[in-house]
């Protein structure tokens, strides 16, 4: 599977359209060679270098969608695919963009082709999530994009 977008680069810098700075909006994604035993996808973006004193896990999520249909292999600028949206960090369902408070940070959008359609509750966190998978991944992608306040 590969994960790319229209928008920046792998280790590219994201607009900031896409971030707090800006409109706030989703990046376009397109998936590529999801393999054909695939029942759904999830998909989770989060940024892994926040400041310990702000999260001592140094994690911020800031989207969560899973049972998304395999079939949707692009997901359009500022669209959020169709499927059951989890609770990120911001503490609310949706796309929540970029918004770093210290120096640049990586953004990790992660996308899973799953062997079962999930029954999690939407509204459920990415660690419940990542506990569902567990047995399920057939296979993954990631994007990273870049991004720091100017």
């Amino acid at each position: 599977m590969r994960l790319t977008s229209t928008a920046f680069q792998h280790n590219g810098k994201i607009p900031s359209k896409y971030t707090c700075d800006g409109l706030n909006i989703s990046p376009p994604l397109e998936i590529y060679d999801i393999p054909k035993e695939a029942k759904t996808l999830a998909l989770i973006m989060e940024d892994p270098d926040v400041p310990k004193k702000i999260r001592p896990d140094g994690m911020w999520d800031h989207w969560i969608v899973w049972n998304i249909d395999p079939k949707i292999i692009s997901i359009g600028n500022g669209k959020e695919p169709e499927g059951v949206e989890g609770k990120t960090t911001y503490g609310r369902l949706g796309y929540g963009g970029p918004c770093p408070p210290d120096r640049e940070h990586r953004y990790f959008f992660k996308v899973y082709a799953l062997n079962i359609k999930l029954k999690l509750p939407e509204g459920s966190s990415k660690q419940e999530l990542l506990k569902a998978m567990q047995g399920h991944i057939i296979d993954n992608a990631e994007l990273i994009g870049r991004y720091e306040r100017i």
